[in-house]
């Protein structure tokens, strides 16, 4: 979730209606054509609100620009659908373009095509088998308090209780089941400032880091196996500041450090592993966010990967499922699109994909 801003030539549109009933794919390209940056999600909520209220069988409600759909059938589960609707800066990739099956712009991936997704779902699924909540939120790629759904669970947390939570992020045809934890640190290396013409009389910081760069560079990854689903740890120097002037022999240098590691690890032993790693030196936590355990042996999270082929798999960054998963909810990811492509000027995404995925879902919401 890079943090970005909104540019002042993020381009405008009138108030948009949707067809939540038209074709899924094409209703992605509609989507697509209402820009939404983090922060602009007005006009897109806007049409969302819109189309969901014309739905009888739903309950709406909005948050600031974050909409919020349920049915109310009294079935035996409840199933939660959620996508941002936001997007990174747009990088002259609206409107949307077609090229055969393709289509191409902002967001194809990430993840208006899942968002279009589940509108459509929301609007033809009038009589489902399992209850169903719909969480459409903004501000997903930018800060996490800005995001919608820390509003939500601070003010209308009865929103998100459900048996099973499934975010449309890009999977790319696949259910991705839980996600790693992030952890953000500095290591701090101290050493005695000289002239370099006597450095002798110094202790160089910098190249005391070679001590920390020969560690993590032969840190044995824990491969862990979770409800069938192996997640890949990963420690490494992501960046490094040091040194004070041309002539002067550095006593700081830092290395940042990024943790990705398996949701059967809590923050606090996460940063644990990463002191013990380096005991002599300064240790800082900058930033830590919990994983999601995969949670597929729960009934409603088995039956839907039956439903979708059989099959789960890692997911190895970090989504909003962290967020469902600490509330004691089952959580994968299912969206359509290749994540490689989310955040890049080539986004673009199969549109038969959109349709399948749509299909699938469908199947399996419907009993």
């Amino acid at each position: 979730m890079p943090d970005v801003s909104v540019p002042a030539s993020t381009p405008t549109v009138p108030a948009a209606r949707l067809d939540l009933r038209s074709d899924p794919a094409q209703l992605t390209a509609t989507l697509v054509d209402i820009p939404s940056v983090s922060g602009t999600e007005g006009p897109i909520a806007d049409a969302v609100e819109a189309a969901l209220r014309a739905l009888p069988h739903l309950q709406v409600q909005r948050l600031g620009n974050s909409v919020l759909a349920r049915t109310d059938l009294g079935r035996p589960t409840r199933i939660m659908l959620a996508g941002h609707l936001d997007t990174v800066p747009i990088a002259d990739n609206v409107p949307s373009r077609r090229d055969g099956d393709i289509l191409h712009g902002c967001g194809t991936t990430d993840m208006k095509s899942g968002d279009a997704m589940l509108l459509h779902l929301a609007a033809t699924l009038p009589d489902p088998a399992r209850d169903l909540t719909f969480v459409f939120y903004e501000c997903e790629e930018i800060e996490y308090d800005r995001n919608g759904l820390t509003r939500i669970q601070a003010e209308q947390p009865q929103w998100l209780a459900a048996d099973l939570a499934i975010l449309a992020e890009p999977t790319n045809g696949n259910v991705e089941a839980g996600c790693q934890g992030t952890l953000s640190a500095t290591v701090t290396v101290r050493g005695r400032r000289s002239h370099s013409a006597r450095s002798w009389l110094g202790d160089n910081a910098i190249h005391k880091t070679g001590v920390v760069m020969d560690r993590l560079a032969a840190w044995d990854a824990r491969i862990v196996d979770i409800d069938g689903c192996q997640y890949r740890e990963g420690l490494n120097a992501v960046g490094i500041t040091g040194g004070v002037a041309g002539n002067v022999i550095p006593d700081e240098c830092t290395v940042r450090v990024n943790f990705r590691f398996a949701p059967d690890r809590s923050p606090d032993e996460a940063a644990t592993t990463l002191v013990e790693l380096f005991p002599e030196f300064e240790v800082t936590v900058l930033d830590v966010a919990a994983g999601a355990l995969p949670g597929l042996s729960a009934p409603a999270a088995a039956e839907f990967v039956v439903a979708a082929g059989g099959r789960a798999q890692a997911k190895f960054g970090w989504t909003d499922v962290a967020r469902f998963a600490a509330l004691g909810i089952p959580a994968v990811n299912y969206g359509p699109g290749d994540p490689s492509l989310a955040h890049t000027r080539e986004e673009h995404v199969s549109m038969s994909q959109i349709r399948e995925m749509t299909d699938v879902l469908r199947r399996f919401l419907a009993g």
